[in-house]
């Protein structure tokens, strides 16, 4: 009897890269800020941010867009930048953004504590003496509407103060170091932002027109504001490279979520308009 043999089944082999079809790949993956390699080099992230950076690429999200609009351009700035905004809704504003900045400075302070190098606790530093400086201008813009320090500190803060502060500082406890800087972005970048818009509007009076709201535009588009908003900028864009994708995804729902607080924050300003009229 005959016995009919099966041909041998011979596998496909496929050939290893050569060491430098591998190093071209890695330079050319190193070359592009979107791709990032894990520590072991077994997953290769592309990250949905290139040169532009990912503070370019948040604020061009669709997701982003409505609410940052909506915290920007609120009617309450409307108001500040015509100068029609009354006396006492811009003084309560102003005493609440005070007690508002004391928990700003907590949260950058325990960004100091999550920081892992020198340099970066030193950056925290910096923004904090810039915060005590803001608060200094807060402090006698509010004795110039006839607001003492003593008065601003025994005043009570709104639900909306306590509300955005506290969740910063949920965040902070909670959450990395870069979380914790993207939740305190709407309001460091925001701000400058803001004034930028307003400074260059046209329409925007100005002091000799009789504003006397223009001094606060001019201290949020002043060099040492501008230089924290670099800073900040600056720390965000690097430490958004070493995040993946879904990290990234989770950090914008932060970024919208004090977005939205902001905007709170404006409308308790506007909402003292009101009362007035």
């Amino acid at each position: 009897m005959t016995t009919s043999h099966s041909p041998r089944h011979n596998p496909t082999t496929t050939s290893s890269p050569s060491p430098s079809d591998l190093k071209a790949r890695l330079e050319s993956a190193l070359s592009d800020p979107r791709i990032l390699i894990t520590p072991l080099n077994t997953t290769i992230y592309t990250l949905p941010f290139g040169h532009s950076g990912f503070i370019s690429y948040l604020l061009s999200r669709p997701d982003v867009q409505g609410p940052w609009k909506a915290h920007i351009e609120h009617p309450f700035l409307d108001r500040l930048a015509n100068g029609t905004l009354p006396v006492e809704a811009f003084k309560y504003y102003m005493i609440q953004d005070y007690l508002y900045l004391i928990h700003f400075a907590r949260a950058n302070a325990l960004a100091a504590y999550k920081a892992t190098s020198m340099s970066t606790i030193s950056r925290s530093a910096e923004i904090i003496l810039h915060i005590q400086r803001e608060m200094n201008l807060h402090a006698s813009y509010c004795a110039e509407l006839g607001v003492s320090l003593d008065e601003i500190n025994a005043t009570e803060e709104d639900q909306a103060c306590t509300a955005y502060t506290r969740y910063l500082l949920d965040v902070g406890m909670r959450e990395d170091w870069f979380a914790l800087h993207v939740a305190l972005a709407p309001c460091l970048i925001g701000y400058w932002v803001i004034a930028r818009r307003l400074y260059e509007d046209p329409r925007t009076k100005k002091g000799e027109d009789g504003n006397r709201y223009w001094r606060w535009i001019e201290n949020y588009v002043a060099k040492d504001y501008t230089e924290a908003v670099d800073l900040g900028t600056e720390l965000l864009n690097e430490n958004a490279t070493m995040q993946s994708p879904t990290r990234i995804e989770e950090i914008v729902k932060i970024f919208i979520h004090a977005t939205n607080m902001e905007k709170g924050f404006w409308d308790m300003g506007f909402g003292k308009i009101g009362e007035e009229q």
